[in-house]
C-alpha cells in the first residue's frame, strides 16, 4: 500500500462504501471498482473511480473479506468524545466491547431504532475499520461513533446532562421492558453493555441508574451483546414514541 495510504480507513462492501461516499463529512481519497459493480452502481458512484479487477481489491483487504466489487481508501471520522449536545435523547455506551463485527452490528441497530451515537473506551475496543463498517451496514456514516479514556467519567457527564444509565446484567431483578419507566420523568437514556463473557465491570455497574435483564428460556444462557444491544433499543424506541 502507498505510504500516502496507510493511515486511511479501507471501506468495503456496497452498503459500507455508498455510505461513505454519499457522507459529506468523509474525506474519500481513492475508489477501486471492478466492471460488474460499476455497472450495477453506475447511478450512485461518483466521477473519478478507479476500474480494477478483483484481485486488485482483495490486495488491499484481510482474505476473508467480502468486497462485492467496491473497496473505498477514506479519511477516518472523528472517534473522540462525541459533544453531549448532538446526542440527542438515546445512546449505546459498550464497555470494552473487543468484536468490530459486534460493534457494527449494534451500530446498525443503534441506527434503526433512533439512538445517535455509540460510544466506547479507547482500550480493548477497536478503532473504525472495514470490518466494523461492513458490519454497520452504512450504520457508521449516519450516527456518531466515540471512543472515550474513561467510561465512568463520561457516564457521570451523561447522568450530569440528565441521561438515564441502564445497564443490561444477567443477575438483575428489573425486566429490560420496564426499565424506561422505573425513573420517573426520565427523558433521555444510555444503554450500557458489557462485553460476552464477562459483562460489564463492576465499576460500571455502580455508576448505572439501573441494572436490567433480558429474560429468556432457560435453555440459553445469554444473548450475543449485538441480540442484547437490539432488544434494548427496540424497548427504549417504545418507550420514547409513547412519552412524546
Amino acid at each position: 500500500m502507498k505510504k500516502d495510504l496507510q493511515d486511511l480507513t479501507v471501506l468495503y462492501g456496497r452498503h459500507a462504501c455508498i455510505a461513505a461516499l454519499q457522507n459529506p463529512k468523509r474525506k474519500i481519497r481513492r475508489t477501486l471498482v471492478t466492471k460488474n459493480a460499476q455497472h450495477k452502481l453506475q447511478d450512485i458512484l461518483p466521477a473519478n473511480i478507479e476500474i480494477v479487477d478483483d484481485r486488485t481489491i482483495s490486495k488491499n483487504l484481510t482474505p476473508d473479506a467480502v468486497h462485492q466489487g467496491i473497496c473505498v481508501f477514506a479519511e477516518p471520522l472523528n472517534d473522540g468524545e462525541p459533544k453531549i449536545a448532538e446526542l440527542g435523547n438515546l445512546v449505546v455506551l459498550l464497555d470494552e466491547v473487543t468484536d468490530p463485527h459486534n460493534i457494527g452490528a449494534i451500530m446498525r441497530s443503534a441506527s434503526a431504532f433512533g439512538a445517535t451515537a455509540v460510544i466506547t473506551t479507547f482500550r480493548n475496543s477497536p478503532a473504525e475499520g472495514g470490518v466494523l463498517a461492513k458490519s454497520a451496514s452504512g450504520a457508521l456514516e449516519y450516527i456518531a461513533y466515540g471512543r472515550v479514556r474513561n467510561l465512568v467519567k463520561y457516564m457521570a457527564v451523561l447522568s450530569e446532562n440528565n441521561f438515564t444509565l441502564i445497564g443490561l446484567d444477567g443477575e438483575a431483578e428489573t425486566e429490560i421492558s420496564s426499565a424506561f419507566t422505573a425513573k420517573r420523568y426520565a427523558e433521555k437514556y444510555a444503554i450500557v453493555l458489557g462485553a460476552e463473557g464477562k459483562g460489564l465491570r463492576g465499576i460500571t455497574k455502580e455508576n448505572c441508574d439501573i441494572l436490567a435483564k433480558i429474560s429468556m428460556s432457560e435453555r440459553q444462557e445469554s444473548l450475543n451483546v449485538s441480540n442484547a444491544a437490539a432488544i434494548s433499543l427496540w424497548e427504549a424506541q417504545k418507550h420514547l414514541a409513547l412519552a412524546s
